[in-house]
């Protein structure tokens, strides 16, 4: 070959290096440089964030408010006539088809006057009262809670300025259940509902989170919300997978499909609980690259959880979209244009060893592609501009600061030698005897807690199951019980103490190594949902009184379809005023 030829080859190897750095930025930790080589070693590359933004390509489309115009325009027109009265009320059950339980009622008054309605209910305890907070002589109310295959009473009440009252019953008859949703067996075993968080009117239900990932012979992913009875009052037809959070203007956030044909979930909607979209983010459904020996593509998609940022931006867990890795990235989209504004990778943060040398965990599910972290749930503390991370398969809990990336501390289930030196510092000092974290799920902070730097109160549902090396007493009692646990964290000191916990004593029957979660409802009340019994089959789901130590609220199902097992359990309002941030969230 002529000296030219060697010299343009030269040339073309430099380039391709130089862009395959540019494509990868390399994991630089000297705390763990001196890792030695093994048959699980992966690579150690990092995706960079321009590549991960570019794969995922989040924006905003406006599909599903256009269709939804046709009603938005009738219900606008209905608003606007003045024959709809007292006497002739304009009502619209699943005005927009996809929440069958929930309905409109529009009219006019000749006088400014307040309604208040009441969707009656089957037993004591369980009618739904809301009411309008002004004086108006238009009135558009939104009617929740209804029954299923059911000739619903709604009461409403006029009340006009000089305290003259007027009366009026409605009607609405409501479709059956979905077969799928309407086989499920909905077993209330104890429902104290003097006891209960219920919230104003009743208004709160029990929303049961369903996750499947695809297929014809899957529960068709309907998510739902019961009352104390255990009758569903509740549902979207909108598939919905994982996340279903209320927002701080009391709009749910759903991730569910753009077809509901689709395999995959590939948006992140904004509603209300009529069904009504005001925002949609569309994702971009497939990773940059199939695994080592793969035929199949993996999906990128929204895995566990999403949370809301105070400025109304999201953080979202994903995955980087290399040919390696999967569930250990956060991306913040912004809510103004739906674009990815923050790339944060886990690989960055902790030693490069927990991910080129883990082999703890293996699924056929990511296609050949490495779970090392798993993260399923992140958590925005406000009062310091941070978050809090939970991590199935390094069976710890984190705190990074938002901006900085730096740690602040970690709760590990880990021996404490499996950690480089140089992380040491950063790991919390239990105070008498705790449960450590087992592959535990969904941890986020008593919010009467936040900014309390020597008494942070943080709730965890954990699964307590040891994934890899851990501690010997994690390992111990692993397999035995779930349970959801409350520690109180000095935060300055690095220290921790278990507050509290509800599980063990429930034995094996209700332990749940994957998913589940643990709410927090009042000062005493907390919420826990040992999702997966039974191979998937069952689910408990227990309100628990954090004071007396006693359930006051317990429902078991089962018959829950393949896959439609209950990812978590929520306690939410039908009609919130304003959501208050770190409550069910």
């Amino acid at each position: 070959m002529h000296k030219k030829g060697w010299l343009t080859t030269i040339v073309l190897v430099i380039l391709l290096a130089i862009g395959s750095f540019y494509g990868y930025q390399h994991q630089q930790n000297s705390s763990t440089s001196s890792s030695s080589s093994s048959a699980t070693v992966t690579t150690s590359k990092v995706r960079s964030a321009a590549a991960t933004t570019k794969d995922i390509n989040t924006r905003l489309v406006d599909t599903e408010i256009k269709a939804q115009s046709s009603v938005t325009t009738a219900l606008k027109q209905a608003a606007a006539d003045s024959s709809y009265t007292l006497d002739n009320i304009y009502t619209k059950v699943n005005p927009y088809g996809v929440s069958p339980l929930s309905a409109v009622a529009i009219f006019k008054t000749t006088k400014a006057a307040k309604v208040s309605y009441t969707v009656v209910g089957k037993s004591k305890g369980t009618s739904i009262t809301n009411s309008e907070s002004t004086y108006s002589t238009s009135h558009n109310l939104t009617i929740l809670g209804l029954y299923a295959g059911y000739n619903n009473t709604v009461k409403l009440t006029v009340t006009y300025k000089d305290g003259t009252k007027a009366t009026k019953t409605i009607r609405l008859q409501t479709a059956k259940l979905p077969s799928s949703l309407a086989s499920v067996k909905i077993n209330v075993t104890k429902a104290n509902k003097s006891k209960m968080a219920l919230g104003t009117g009743n208004s709160k239900l029990t929303f049961m989170v369903r996750t499947t990932i695809s297929g014809k012979n899957q529960s068709k992913n309907y998510s739902f919300g019961i009352d104390a009875d255990g009758a569903i009052r509740w549902v979207t037809t909108k598939p919905t997978s994982h996340i279903f959070k209320q927002l701080t203007n009391g709009h749910l956030l759903i991730w569910t499909k753009s077809k509901a044909s689709n395999s995959y979930f590939d948006e992140l909607v904004e509603m209300d609980y009529t069904g009504k979209v005001y925002k949609t983010y569309k994702f971009n459904h497939k990773s940059w690259g199939k695994a080592a020996g793969s035929k199949k593509q993996n999906h990128n998609q929204v895995h566990h959880d999403v949370t809301e940022l105070p400025n109304g931006d999201l953080i979202a867990t994903v995955s980087d979209g290399s040919r390696t890795y999967v569930e250990d990235t956060m991306i913040v989209i912004s809510h103004r244009t739906g674009k990815i504004i923050k790339v944060i990778n886990m690989k960055n943060i902790l030693p490069s060893k927990f991910y080129t040398h883990y082999n703890a965990t293996s699924s056929s599910k990511y296609m050949g592609k490495r779970d090392w972290f798993h993260e399923n749930s992140v958590y925005y503390d406000q009062t310091d501009n941070s978050l809090i991370i939970s991590s199935r398969n390094q069976n710890l809990v984190m705190k990074i600061d938002y901006k900085t990336q730096k740690i602040k501390w970690i709760l590990s289930g880990k021996k404490r030698s499996a950690w480089p030196k140089a992380y040491r510092k950063y790991l919390l000092k239990a105070s008498g005897k705790i449960s450590w974290p087992g592959g535990q799920h969904a941890a986020i902070v008593d919010p009467t807690t936040l900014g309390n730097q020597s008494a942070l109160k943080l709730l965890i549902f954990n699964n307590n199951i040891a994934v890899g090396d851990t501690k010997t007493s994690l390992k111990a009692s692993s397999g035995k019980y779930s349970e959801g646990v409350e520690y109180k964290i000095n935060e300055k000191t690095k220290t921790i103490k278990q507050v509290g916990a509800y599980g063990k004593s429930l034995g094996k029957a209700n332990f749940a190594n994957i998913i589940g979660s643990n709410r927090y409802l009042s000062a005493a009340n907390r919420l826990i949902d040992f999702g997966w019994l039974d191979g998937g089959k069952a689910a408990n789901v227990i309100e628990y009184d954090t004071q007396t130590k006693q359930e006051v609220f317990n429902v078991k199902l089962s018959n829950l379809g393949s896959g439609g097992y209950v990812y978590r359990s929520e306690r939410f309002s039908l009609y919130p005023t304003k959501h208050s941030y770190g409550v069910n969230e």
